[in-house]
């Protein structure tokens, strides 16, 4: 019985948060932020998103409600705060000036030691918070959270052991996604890569826009029922 809940949360859990973090998606979209750097860059920023994320999906599990109560924010709040920055972000990338010559040449031109820094700078914003995990996961995880709840203490521990062993599943598929994510490049052209970064980036803008709709939509409808 217990081994039939853990797998039920991690099916559940699994099968919801993939769809958010899109660990290939989000692969391609590091690559428009990060640039052409050498792929040892690349592995090393995909442990501290990696790892970054592992401890976001277990603060938000732990202490999520607690941490939102305390501030006195909603949910529907952080999904239009972090919509709207997710969608500045999209629009950024959007907007990238294309001259990779320039871009190749500052890359030249710093040495190993700055561009490390800089990427672990930014390994957790904005490399894991929010293009990797953003409002839609904090809702998801917070949701699951919940109904993790058991009418035994072993239940309840179980439940949360599963989402959890979803959540270290997902970081693994991350961090394969992320340092390989060259790689997956690789195989097609420049001017089709700079395509599909451009596409998934207004894929980006609209994923933000739908997030803060939904928590706008939430916010008002209150008030549109009482008017």
């Amino acid at each position: 019985m217990n081994t039939l809940l853990l797998w039920k949360f991690f099916a559940l859990s699994f099968s919801a948060l993939i769809p958010l973090v899109n660990p290939i998606g989000s692969a391609l979209i590091i690559v428009g932020f990060v640039g052409p750097v050498p792929i040892e860059f690349y592995r090393a920023l995909a442990r501290r998103i990696a790892i970054n994320t592992l401890i976001f999906f277990a603060v938000i599990q732990l202490i999520g409600s607690a941490i939102l109560n305390f501030f006195g924010i909603s949910l529907p709040i952080v999904q239009v705060s972090g919509g709207l920055v997710i969608a500045a972000m999209g629009w950024s990338l959007l907007n990238k000036a294309s001259d990779e010559s320039t871009e190749k040449k500052q890359q030249i031109s710093a040495t190993a030691d700055d561009v490390s820094k800089s990427l672990a700078e930014k390994s957790f914003y904005p490399y894991t918070f929010p293009l990797t995990v953003g409002p839609g996961c904090m809702v998801v995880t917070l949701t699951l959270s919940a109904q993790a709840t058991q009418p035994t203490l072993t239940g309840t521990f179980i439940a949360h052991g599963g989402i959890m062993l979803a959540a270290l599943a997902t970081c693994v598929l991350v961090y394969i996604c992320y340092a390989n994510a060259p790689r997956i490049t690789r195989s097609i052209t420049p001017s089709t890569a700079h395509g599909i970064v451009r596409v998934i980036a207004f894929f980006l803008l609209c994923i933000g826009v739908q997030i803060a709709w939904n928590g706008l939509s939430a916010l008002l409808t209150p008030f549109l029922h009482h008017a």
